[in-house]
């Protein structure tokens, strides 16, 4: 199914923060190849001041930052350019989490790792119209396992911990961190 390409409007400039400086680099230059107007962030301050200083048409914000949650960007963003189109990515999706990006005035929510297709095709839709779906989405295997390891990394990577509040077996879960990760 072949979509035509969707248009950035007059003002082409893009905010993208991110504490994960290469994908940070790739996605800047692919938005950049794309005819937008590219400044990064690796922080909430930074971003916040970005947001503050220069109000961008387009931003995409990572929700947790190694100095706080992206969200707080979100909301400088919104009170400077009420017009901006924000996407929110994260590697961390829990619906609780993208109901408050979506209250707080983003536009659509991706988990990470979410292409710069994606990404464009969320920031360019119009009105209600909903972006196409991923060409190549996660398999429910690898949104399992990242999903498992996710509460492995918040719970220091203490096994006992991750099985009691997964309500997993101890040795399942010690099988399943011990494979290598799905496609």
């Amino acid at each position: 199914m072949a979509t035509e390409p969707l248009e950035i409007g007059q003002d082409k400039t893009l905010l993208l923060v991110d504490d994960d400086e290469p994908f940070l680099k790739r996605l800047a230059k692919a938005m950049e190849k794309r005819g937008f107007s590219v400044e990064q962030a690796g922080s909430v301050a930074a971003g916040r001041a970005i947001a503050t200083a220069r109000p961008p048409a387009y931003a995409v914000i990572d929700l947790r930052l190694e100095d706080g949650n992206g969200l707080d960007v979100v909301e400088v963003l919104r009170a400077k350019r009420p017009d901006s189109r924000i996407v929110v990515l994260t590697g961390y999706g829990a619906i609780a989490t993208a109901v408050a990006a979506v209250k707080i005035g983003a536009i659509d929510y991706l988990s990470k790792p979410a292409d710069a297709t994606d990404i464009t095709n969320a920031l360019l839709a119009s009105g209600n119209q909903l972006p196409p779906p991923p060409e190549n989405p996660m398999s429910a295997d690898r949104v399992r396992w990242e999903h498992i390891q996710r509460v492995f990394e918040l719970c220091d990577r203490n096994v006992s911990e991750t099985a009691r509040r997964l309500s997993m077996h101890r040795r399942t879960l010690q099988r399943i961190l011990a494979k290598r990760s799905p496609r």
